[in-house]
């Protein structure tokens, strides 16, 4: 079939060889949304205005400090802090003024349902998560329409916890009857296939610090413990390292 915009990015993860395509397909959004925000960009207002509001998440803030400009983020925290201030120095003073405390029984403030909605809130996650929505069901979608993408599908090394997940539970919005239940059926097998393959490596990884198997091949162990953690946690860090 022709390639579209969607179905570009998907079928060239499905083409690397790793633990889980659609980390590759993740980090890649990440590493764009990253840039963005740091390039050009976060001097328009547009943006600024979102930043301010939302903020980012541990994670991403962490990668924003190490995108290389560091007065950049210092310009975006800084006037997200004065947001951040400026809102909790209003509703304490509501909340104090309304009900005599900032706390009710058994009610959460509006102090409190703002906090918790800022430490849930991501800049960059809420920029990747349109696309990446749209890649997995595009994943749904090859598979029904394209046979040599779903040879790919199957010939992969399966997909981490996470994103497992994400393509069982979508899956049933994107496809019905037949296709769905050959995708489900073919993607809990490839899942556990491969995740079983990843836990024996490192087994042998383990195994091979003891004396009597040091004279032993390594195997497919040597990597082990970086895979296991990206079929476990969707972090590339250490394999891209």
């Amino acid at each position: 079939m022709k390639e579209q915009l969607y179905t570009i990015p998907v079928n060239d993860a499905y083409a690397v060889d790793c633990e889980c395509p659609i980390c590759v397909m993740y980090n890649q959004l990440e590493k764009d949304a990253i840039e963005f925000t740091m390039g050009p960009s976060y001097m328009e207002d547009d943006v600024r205005l979102v930043t301010d509001e939302i903020g980012f998440c541990t994670k991403h803030m962490a990668q924003v400090m190490n995108a290389g400009n560091r007065l950049g983020a210092a310009l975006v925290l800084h006037t997200h802090m004065r947001k951040i201030n400026k809102d909790v120095e209003k509703l304490a003073a509501t909340g104090a003024k309304a009900s005599g405390g900032l706390f009710k029984k058994k009610e959460s403030s509006p102090l409190v349902e703002y906090l918790k909605k800022l430490n849930e809130s991501c800049y960059v996650c809420d920029k990747i998560e349109n696309t990446f929505n749209r890649y997995i069901k595009t994943i749904h979608y090859l598979w029904e329409k394209d046979s040599a993408f779903k040879n790919k599908y199957l010939s992969s090394k399966g997909m981490c916890v996470r994103h497992y997940q994400v393509l069982i539970e979508q899956a049933p919005a994107n496809m019905s009857g037949k296709n769905l239940d050959e995708f489900l059926e073919a993607t809990h097998k490839l899942y556990l296939d491969n995740m079983n393959r990843v836990a024996d490596d490192l087994e042998w990884f383990t195994d091979k610090f003891d004396y009597r198997y040091k004279d032993e091949p390594w195997k497919n162990s040597k990597d082990a413990l970086p895979r296991s953690i990206n079929k476990l946690t969707s972090d590339r860090t250490f394999i891209e390292e």
